[in-house]
């Protein structure tokens, strides 16, 4: 019986277009070389202490285990699935070969390969079960979801199929990198519902928590700026930054960074936030104007860390209670 795998196309998914036009899903940790020349996951630990000796003894045990899994569990005819989160979609493929390590089949920073069939069928992460959503948020690279392999068939035959609820338990060994990164992904889900005039609250209730004053536009054509903010209440002092708001499912593209630029006032710095990410034009053009982009999860992100500091209105669009979880 075929195993399901979850793989992570690097740190912002920015491996999945490689990876759908070479047929491939690849990792990192490179520094380790070719975890075939390892006799033993044991073995491999030692190398992963010594050459990430910086890193956290937890964090150098969840590398190890992912890069065995990957390396010698994956084998021909598993499933693997990926998540866009740019279109909040599961990308579904076959391993057609497994195992090799070559830095020069893909990404040089990714040289661990296994080539995949991908397939052109995309299922959307709304329209999954929440314990689904809940069990592929885990922010691992590489993890077993032998549990929702026939709840993946099912949306991809029949989309329209009703969800089948499950009960899942993530790995002893990961459990808060786990949980951490499940909360994340839940309040990504959160944000995402919000509509556009929400989220352009929300931004500015984030501002303010920093310590800005805020003007936010009305409702209506704002010429190419939803929010401004100051460090002084009448916005003299400098800097002033001008922002733009777009929540949608689509990426923002580089006329839209263009616009923020000219508009008005000129001289204040930008800041794009884009629930649905940015085009590779659109980022170009930003890091060339040294316009500051962020995308959902470093939105999310940055509410997380700010978030007891945000006034009560801009709270109440995103209710979130503190969680403890053990240090590592």
């Amino acid at each position: 019986m075929a195993k399901w795998w979850m793989i992570r196309a690097g740190d912002r998914n920015e491996l999945i277009p490689l990876w759908l036009e070479k047929g491939i899903a690849s990792i990192g940790w490179a520094r380790l070389g070719n975890p075939r020349h390892f006799s033993s996951k044991q073995q491999l630990q030692q190398k992963a202490d010594e050459v990430f000796n910086e890193a956290k003894p937890k964090s150098r045990n969840s590398w190890v285990n992912q890069v065995w899994r990957f390396s010698h569990e994956i084998k021909k005819g598993d499933r693997v699935i990926t998540y866009s989160k740019e279109r909040r979609e599961y990308i579904v493929g076959t391993v057609t070969e497994e195992h090799v390590y070559d830095p020069g089949i893909g990404h040089p920073n990714y040289p661990n390969i296994i080539r995949v069939n991908w397939e052109n069928a995309r299922i959307s992460r709304d329209s999954l079960p929440q314990a689904a959503k809940n069990s592929l948020g885990s922010t691992l690279t590489v993890f077993r979801v032998d549990e929702w392999g026939d709840e993946i068939e099912r949306q991809l035959s029949n989309p329209s199929l009703a969800s089948v609820d499950k009960t899942i338990e993530p790995e002893e060994d990961e459990i808060v990198e786990d949980l951490v990164g499940k909360a994340l992904m839940m309040i990504q889900d959160k944000v995402d519902k919000l509509d556009p005039w929400q989220m352009q609250d929300l931004v500015a209730g984030l501002l303010r928590a920093m310590g800005y004053n805020v003007q936010v536009s009305p409702k209506g054509p704002d010429g190419g700026v939803d929010v401004l903010a100051y460090k002084d209440a009448f916005g003299f002092e400098k800097p002033i930054i001008k922002v733009q708001v777009k929540h949608r499912k689509s990426a923002a593209s580089a006329p839209e960074i263009q616009q923020l630029l000219g508009a008005n006032p000129i001289d204040a710095n930008c800041l794009f936030v884009s629930t649905g990410g940015f085009t590779s034009h659109a980022e170009a053009v930003a890091k060339h104007n040294s316009v500051k982009l962020i995308d959902l999860e470093e939105l999310v992100n940055l509410i997380v860390h700010w978030y007891e500091n945000m006034p009560n209105d801009a709270r109440a669009l995103l209710p979130l209670q503190k969680m403890y979880v053990p240090e590592s």
